[in-house]
């Protein structure tokens, strides 16, 4: 083996004799987008999308500059420093072949949790157009069943009294905005770019109801000159692996320290809503489109919610990965069971969209043999995904008296993984929920009160008091912890 190569802009000559790099002038780029939570998705979706932009010329001033909130985000921010952006994304095919590539539209990253004033200044850089977000469900601090903001949260309470010592996504906004507003600078665009319905409706909504408590003037101005495009991402990315960084090293002698794996497949559908101008991102295939909410439904009840119904299922079962529950027939026959005759019924009406042939490459996608995307990823945060997901279905088939049996068994078996830990072979399941505490506790019940689980408004809403769920629901969580054999429970639904 040839002496490894670091991956940093010195190297980028070598590099390229094995595979691609970026052709564009990184050095001329300025940063006219600000991402907040640079993430694997982030890395495999709007950055390779502005990189994709760049390489056809003409958007210099749509270079990325990453941000970290939170101390959790030096490891990322660390090795991006080191490597000058660039970052390495893995693109794995169904039929074993694999594309590699170094991806440079990220030219900057700054940490915010001891330093806020240098993320409030890039923020308010006159450079700066969009601030967008990958922060995850749970970051947009709202409850989920009554969508209010919640006022509860320690940093927020924090940042109400300090507004120059934000510590949460809306003190931070808050602050840049009426920094720029202060400079005569028009307002950027908010984008948020995660799993959430009406994610722009819902961020817009979020932080006029911080900043009205902070200052009604300011968010009287935001409420005016700020856009909240709603939009629907779409690309699988697993959590990379430490195979993935030695495929690097032992196929092209990168040394690459966090790369992206991610799938084929990609999509973004956006409003084109912007308040101070946007990257043509037309030209390398995102669609914009006047309302982006059917599309987002379609997506979030389908792509999403299935991932839910494998993940939830596969861990009790002992599936460690999606692929795995689709080498599977029985889950195969129960997703598309679920797709067909639950989550597709509550759709809204969809322009240009064959359902059928949507859900068959869902399928295709999820059993992709070399993602493997751990069903312990796809599970973790379940109480900030599966109100969105799943429990919305439940509740639009109950009102239109639609079938309820599919998506009621995984919340039945959501309540026994929460409690019980472990696999149907007693094998520990990795659970990663910021409400895991809460979750363990509600479920700790069952035995005593078989719907304890679902006792929690927070996530359930009106839910307990549906008759029609309640008796299903109890019945099956009843079964699984008499026998735990998730297939023989999925047979019976």
């Amino acid at each position: 083996m040839n002496k490894e190569i670091m991956l940093n802009k010195e190297n980028l000559a070598t590099i390229n004799k094995q595979i691609p790099i970026p052709t564009f002038d990184r050095a001329s780029l300025k940063s006219g987008i600000v991402h907040v939570g640079v993430g694997g998705f982030h890395r495999a979706h709007q950055a390779f999308y502005t990189h994709l932009l760049q390489e056809k010329g003409d958007a210099a001033a749509w270079g990325i500059c990453g941000i970290g909130l939170r101390k959790g985000d030096q490891k990322i921010h660390d090795v991006l420093q080191k490597q000058d952006g660039l970052y390495t994304l893995i693109v794995k095919h169904p039929d074993g072949k694999i594309d590699s590539q170094v991806i440079g539209s990220i030219i900057d990253f700054k940490l915010g949790h001891d330093t806020p004033d240098v993320v409030i200044d890039q923020m308010a850089h006159p450079d700066t157009k969009i601030v967008s977000l990958t922060i995850t469900e749970g970051g947009y601090n709202f409850n989920s069943s009554t969508g209010e903001f919640d006022f509860e949260n320690a940093d927020v309470q924090h940042e109400l009294q300090h507004p120059k010592d934000p510590k949460t996504i809306y003190g931070f906004l808050t602050a840049a905005i009426k920094k720029r507003k202060e400079e005569g600078l028009p307002a950027f665009t908010v984008m948020s770019c995660d799993n959430i319905q009406h994610n722009g409706d819902v961020t817009r909504e979020m932080l006029l109801a911080f900043a009205n408590r902070q200052d009604k003037e300011l968010a009287e101005y935001i409420d005016k000159e700020v856009s909240f495009p709603n939009s629907m991402v779409d690309r699988i990315t697993p959590v990379t692996t430490q195979a993935d960084i030695e495929y690097l090293e032992s196929t092209y002698d990168l040394k690459d320290e966090w790369p992206v794996t991610c799938e084929p497949f990609i999509q973004w559908v956006i409003e084109d809503n912007f308040s101070n101008g946007r990257p043509e991102f037309e030209k390398v295939g995102v669609q914009f489109v006047p309302d982006v909410k059917p599309y987002e439904k379609m997506k979030l009840r389908l792509l999403n919610a299935g991932h839910s119904v494998l993940g939830i299922l596969g861990a009790i079962h002992g599936h460690p990965t999606i692929n795995a529950c689709m080498e599977d027939d029985l889950f195969v026959t129960y997703l598309r069971a679920f797709m067909d005759e639950e989550a597709t019924p509550v759709l809204d009406k969809l322009e240009g969209i064959d359902l059928t042939a949507y859900k068959d490459s869902l399928q295709e996608r999820f059993a992709n043999p070399n993602i493997k995307d751990s069903v312990s990823r796809i599970c973790s945060e379940s109480s900030a995904k599966l109100p969105k997901f799943l429990i919305a279905t439940i509740q639009d088939n109950l009102a239109n008296g639609g079938s309820i049996k599919f998506a009621t068994l995984v919340i039945a078996a959501w309540c026994y993984y929460s409690d019980k830990g472990i696999d149907k072979n007693g094998n520990p399941i990795e659970i990663i929920d910021a409400m895991q505490d809460q979750l363990h506790a509600a479920a700790s019940k069952t035995n005593t009160d078989p719907l304890a689980f679902i006792r929690q408004e927070s996530l359930f809403g009106n839910l307990i008091n549906e008759d029609k769920f309640t008796s299903l629901y109890s019945k099956m969580v009843q079964k699984i912890y008499k026998d735990a054999d998730i297939k023989k429970l999925m047979k019976q639904a």
